[in-house]
């Protein structure tokens, strides 16, 4: 008999359950992060939190007398629902007295491409769009020195935020690959930051790895004492005054739970609930592991951290579901610019591998983007396919009788001890 796996997808174009058939024999396992059902919040439970803000008074009591009011909102790389958030900053500001003219809002893009208006009315809602300016963050001008941190990176930020004097950041805390957890301070550094910094802060990345091959100082899920986030915190606080909302998400990406306030206080507090939310059972020994983006579809590569140590030692191969019609978010330090690294390469380009035990990595969308195997070092283990008939085809050849199978779900913001 057939059996059946369903998964979210699409996740800024209409969010939709796909379904995925396998063979009766296949042993299918789905590893779920603990999290995965956690109700949605209530307007009224989000409210709450936004009036108790850890470590400092609320945003309406902050906002008294300010002159310039900027609102910092992460990009289309990660699914926080800003536009449920904004409402409850818009009251209270008026509340305080600001003027809507005093307001604007940036896109913390770090090194990522720059948003259009379909993206900003996806974050923000359409509302907020017609009433207020919204910008990108650019990298590459117009960013003020601001101090250097104990791990030597210059921390250059965006001036016309800089010269804002209160700063208020909407983001989320989910597994990160270099800092531990997303959210915090990391919407400043790289979020608003020069591409100078951006790049500091990645080679950063890149040193602690080499000095720690052994024992791993960074990664999914790593947070204390981790060297890439104790720089961002430090970072953060050349910003000034700013206040840091940051959600806890569902497997829809539904906001489960929030924190807000001082951004060093509120992140040590989310990313204690965000341990035990987004863990997950380790997968082992198996032909096949279907791993789906979601939360990060277009930053798919992600998703390898979870996959690649549920491959059998023998050999196996991973299937990434990402359908995102956009195709990958750009990055102009880690992506691919063409397809001779010495001529359009960035020397800290990222090159996810492939080890020997992973036969073919399987893309499969509806909407393949080719340039993205880029982000692979071994191009020629990388196939796309657009339709499940085609993936399941290929798989049947490969393992005709039995085969072992594990599912993750949400393979992009899950983690393992």
């Amino acid at each position: 008999m057939t059996q059946f796996v369903r998964l979210p997808q699409m996740a800024w174009n209409t969010p939709r359950e796909i379904s995925l058939s396998f063979p009766g024999e296949w042993q299918i396992e789905v590893y779920n992060m603990a999290g995965y059902d956690r109700r949605a919040m209530t307007r009224v439970e989000i409210k709450k939190v936004l009036e108790n803000t850890i470590g400092t008074a609320p945003i309406k009591e902050l906002a008294r007398g300010k002159k310039e009011v900027a609102i910092i909102f992460d990009d289309m790389s990660r699914i926080t629902n800003v536009k449920q958030i904004v409402p409850f900053i818009l009251k209270d500001l008026e509340e305080a007295g600001v003027t809507e003219d005093k307001i604007r809002f940036f896109a913390a893009l770090g090194a990522h491409g720059a948003l259009n208006r379909t993206d900003f009315v996806k974050k923000l809602g359409d509302k907020i769009v017609r009433r207020f300016p919204v910008y990108n963050h650019n990298p590459f001008g117009k960013c003020e020195y601001v101090g250097t941190t104990q791990f030597g990176t210059r921390v250059l930020l965006n001036a016309e935020i800089m010269k804002c004097d209160l700063k208020i950041g909407i983001g989320s805390i989910v597994p990160h690959p270099m800092a531990g957890f997303g959210g915090g301070s990391k919407i400043i550094i790289p979020g608003i930051a020069s591409i100078e910094t951006i790049e500091a802060f990645h080679r950063l990345m890149r040193k602690i790895a080499k000095e720690n091959p052994d024992k791993p100082v960074t990664g999914m899920g790593v947070y204390d004492n981790n060297p890439q986030h104790l720089n961002i915190e430090e970072a953060g606080t050349f910003a000034g005054l700013f206040v840091k909302i940051d959600c806890i998400v569902n497997a829809w990406g539904q906001t489960t739970a929030l924190y807000a306030g001082v951004p060093r206080l509120e992140h040590a507090a989310g990313a204690s609930f965000a341990k035990g939310h987004y863990l997950t059972q380790r997968a082992e020994n198996k032909d096949i592991v279907i791993a789906n983006a979601f939360a990060k579809v277009n930053e798919f590569e992600i998703v390898l951290d979870a996959a690649r140590p549920a491959v059998s030692s023998k050999g196996g191969d991973i299937v990434i579901c990402c359908d995102v019609p956009g195709g990958h978010a750009t990055h102009y330090v880690l992506g691919p610019f063409g397809p001779d690294d010495m001529m359009t390469g960035h020397d800290l380009r990222l090159r996810a591998g492939l080890p020997p035990n992973i036969n073919n990595l399987i893309i499969y969308s509806r909407y393949p983007d080719i340039a993205s195997r880029g982000y692979f070092k071994e191009e020629n283990k990388v196939l796309f396919m657009s339709r499940w008939e085609d993936v399941l085809l290929h798989l049947q050849n490969k393992y005709p009788g039995d085969a072992k199978v594990a599912v993750f779900p949400n393979a992009d913001i899950q983690y393992f001890n």
